[in-house]
């Protein structure tokens, strides 16, 4: 008989059980509200933006909703800026007023 250990048959240390995170109610949490396309890519890419806040507390908030909002609101400014179909012309021509304006009979 051998007074040696084999290699890897030594002592064990006990394992913890995995422990479960209590529940925090004040921890960051999904709100799992559904964003639905709109069919504009630079508007839909700002509202997919939003999610980011489901994972960061409450005072990470704000940067992610001042960051959708400057987004948004260049999105709309740019609509403002492409030029659109040009006015039709009026449907009558420019007329001075008629000769008899100043003459009473």
């Amino acid at each position: 008989m051998s007074d040696t250990v084999p290699e890897g048959a030594g002592p064990q240390e006990p394992t913890e059980p995995a422990v479960e995170p209590a529940y925090d109610p004040a921890a960051p949490a999904p709100l799992n509200i559904p964003r639905i396309p709109t069919g504009d890519a630079e508007v839909d890419a700002q509202l997919e933006r939003l999610g980011d806040a489901d994972h960061l507390a409450t005072d990470g908030h704000l940067e992610v909703y001042e960051d959708v909002h400057r987004g948004l609101r260049d999105a709309l400014t740019a609509l403002d800026a492409r030029p659109g179909p040009p006015a039709p012309p009026p449907s009558y021509g420019t007329r001075g007023p008629s000769p008899s304006y100043g003459n009473r009979s």
